[in-house]
């Protein structure tokens, strides 16, 4: 039986990564899941500086999943090269850098020195206010979702993933527009803006107001705009938004994302990614698939 795919050149062991920003860098979560066992770590996102991230509260519990308004709080490029990237080097797993930014050049200065670094991929948050667009986000506009696919691309020494954000109206352009500007490989969802109000003391829940929803409630939507997006492009596509166990996870396989990412559900069970490989194993065993390749968009053929 075979896990392994390929994706950009890079070959991982099974499909299933963690999502940014839902595992750290690995170190929180080694007492719990065997980092050996996964295709990859997907880091929480680093820029050129420290972030602080947004004034508190910033976390709520919504039916079926969370808001977080975190605001991407991150120690900067310097600390994590020095202490991140040799952690995660004693696994035997792919490291796949989460890349976030204010500006264009922002970007360009972390992919710029993750360059000489052992990293496996980049993966580039364009969920991130543009400042110089008025704060409308990267992945907000077709147009400057090329231009930052592109100028990314100029610089990268290793493939990049465009993380696209999906609070757009046609996903499918924008799959393209990251496709043109040069990206290996999309991985989508991002969360959802909503809101949540404190109907007793009648004020929002949130400092930031609103906030990015995840957990299953994004699910549906999640499975539906990676369908969407695949076929829009030609590029691999890595699915998430939801995903709790191995049958979320084949969803988003079927529907043709090539790998998948587990995000909210470490945040309630420390051993949900090690729990998905199984299942995602047991599954081809019980339906006799001796290739996960086979299920990679199975379902686009009904």
């Amino acid at each position: 039986m075979n896990t392994e795919i390929k994706i950009a050149g890079v070959m991982f062991k099974n499909p299933v990564m963690t999502a940014s920003g839902t595992f750290g860098s690995g170190m929180e979560y080694s007492e719990f899941v065997d980092l050996n066992r996964l295709g990859a770590v997907v880091t929480k996102g680093v820029a050129n500086v420290p972030w602080p991230g947004n004034p508190t509260p910033r976390v709520a519990e919504t039916y079926g999943g969370m808001l977080n308004a975190i605001g991407l709080q991150n120690p900067g490029i310097d600390v994590f090269l020095e202490r991140d990237i040799p952690f995660l080097r004693q696994f035997d797993t792919r490291i796949i850098v989460n890349v976030c930014g204010k500006t264009v050049e922002d970007y360009v200065e972390v992919v710029e020195r993750c360059g000489e670094e052992m990293i496996d991929m980049l993966e580039i948050n364009v969920s991130c206010p543009n400042v110089k667009e008025g704060a409308i986000a990267f992945g907000q506009k077709a147009d400057a979702l090329y231009q930052i696919t592109q100028e990314v691309k100029k610089k990268a020494k290793q493939p990049v993933i465009m993380k696209l954000s999906p609070n757009v109206t046609d996903i499918g352009e924008m799959a393209r527009a990251a496709e043109a500007g040069g990206a290996d490989c999309i991985s989508l969802i991002n969360t959802l803006t909503g809101m949540k109000i404190d109907v007793e003391r009648q004020r929002f829940v949130l400092a930031n107001k609103t906030g990015g929803l995840s957990g299953p409630a994004v699910k549906p939507v999640a499975v539906r705009m990676v369908y969407q997006a695949a076929q829009a492009v030609k590029i691999p596509v890595i699915g998430m938004g939801g995903i709790m166990t191995a049958a979320d996870a084949l969803e988003f396989i079927l529907a043709g994302a090539s790998a998948v990412a587990v995000g909210a559900a470490n945040f309630i069970n420390p051993y949900a990614t090690a729990e998905i490989i199984k299942g995602i194993e047991e599954y081809m065993e019980r339906q006799h698939i001796s290739d996960i390749t086979d299920l990679i968009g199975a379902v686009t053929g009904w």
